[in-house]
């Protein structure tokens, strides 16, 4: 897995790119803990729009990261487009929970209102 990250201010960006599994979760967590570590009220995406597979692990990561972001008093946005993901978080009743956005500007938007 490739993980990238942008930050501007309160707003952060990570984008995984791969397979979001056992092998590729402590990769992304990392990044993730790094880009939360000083955000105080972060207002995070993150793009799943390049993962077109995440097994449970990986899905724990993203509840375990929404908890997060919660108790942090921020937001986070899941970027996903159609596909494996958008299905798994359907059938999870997941898609309740977290807020979904079709894009990257969608979300960036969504987050400075």
């Amino acid at each position: 897995m490739v993980v990238r990250s942008w930050t501007d201010g309160r707003f952060a960006l990570v984008q995984a790119v791969g397979d979001l599994d056992l092998a590729a979760v402590p990769r992304l967590r990392e990044e993730l803990d790094r880009v939360l570590a000083p955000m105080r009220g972060p207002q995070l995406a993150i793009d799943l729009t390049e993962v077109p597979f995440c097994d449970s692990v990986g899905l724990g990561l993203l509840v375990s990261t929404l908890t997060r972001i919660k108790d942090l008093h921020g937001r986070l946005i899941l970027v996903v487009g159609p596909g494996m993901i958008h299905h798994l978080l359907a059938i999870t009743n997941l898609d309740r929970h977290f807020e979904l956005s079709d894009s990257v500007d969608g979300a960036r938007q969504a987050l400075a209102a």
